[in-house]
C-alpha cells in the first residue's frame, strides 16, 4: 500500500514576472500585465507520502507547522523579486553595485536559497525606505508559479527527509483560477 495525505496554506505576496512573452493568438491581446509589479493571494498544498504509518500516520499534520511559519516569516506580504531582473537597481538602489545586486549587503538563508537584505544598510534612512526593504526577497529565479512551487518543493522535501516521509508532490494557486503542480 501506498498512503498520502495533503495540507493547505495561503498567504499574500507580491512578484514582478521580468520575462513574460505572449504570442497574441492565444492571449487575444498583447498586454504583458505579469512584467508590472502587482500581487496576489496564494494558495499552496504540500502532498506527502509513505509506504508504511508510523503510528498509524503517514506523518502527525502537525509535523508541518513549520511549513506555516516558513510561509508566514519568509513569503507572507512580501515582494519576491528574481536577483536577475532588470529592473532591480532601480527598485533596491542602495543594495546594488553598478546596477547589480550585491549580495553581500542581504543575508543568505540557507538551505532554503533566498536572501533579505541587511537593513544596517539603510537603518538611518527614512522609515518608508526601512518597511520597504523589509518587505523585499529576493531569489535566482523569475518568480513564476511554476519556480516557486518548485522552489517550496525543495525545500519542504529537505525539511521532511529526517522524517522520512517524502514530498510528493506541491501544487500552488496564483489565483483561484490559475494553479500548477510539481511532482518530485
Amino acid at each position: 500500500m501506498k498512503w498520502a495525505i495533503d495540507k493547505s496554506f495561503d498567504f499574500c505576496y507580491g512578484h514582478r514576472v521580468h520575462n513574460q512573452q505572449l504570442n497574441t493568438e492565444y492571449s487575444l491581446d498583447g498586454c504583458l500585465a505579469c512584467r508590472h509589479l502587482h500581487g496576489h493571494q496564494g494558495k499552496i498544498k504540500i502532498f506527502l507520502e509513505s509506504d508504511y504509518l508510523q503510528e498509524g500516520m503517514v506523518t502527525d499534520f502537525k509535523h508541518l507547522n513549520w511549513f506555516k511559519k516558513f510561509l508566514d516569516d519568509t513569503l507572507d506580504h512580501k515582494f519576491i523579486m528574481d536577483i536577475n531582473d532588470p529592473l532591480l537597481s532601480h527598485e533596491v538602489p542602495e543594495y546594488c553595485n553598478e546596477g547589480i545586486l550585491d549580495l553581500s549587503k542581504c543575508h543568505i538563508q540557507e538551505p532554503e536559497m533566498y536572501w533579505t537584505p541587511d537593513l544596517e544598510v539603510i537603518k538611518d534612512g527614512p522609515q518608508a525606505v526601512f518597511e520597504k526593504y523589509e518587505g523585499m526577497v529576493f531569489v535566482d529565479f523569475v518568480p513564476t508559479s511554476e519556480n516557486i512551487c518548485a522552489w517550496l518543493l525543495s525545500v519542504a522535501e529537505r525539511k521532511m527527509e529526517p522524517l522520512g516521509v517524502r514530498v510528493s508532490a506541491v501544487e500552488f494557486w496564483e489565483t483561484p483560477k490559475s494553479h500548477c503542480r510539481v511532482e518530485s
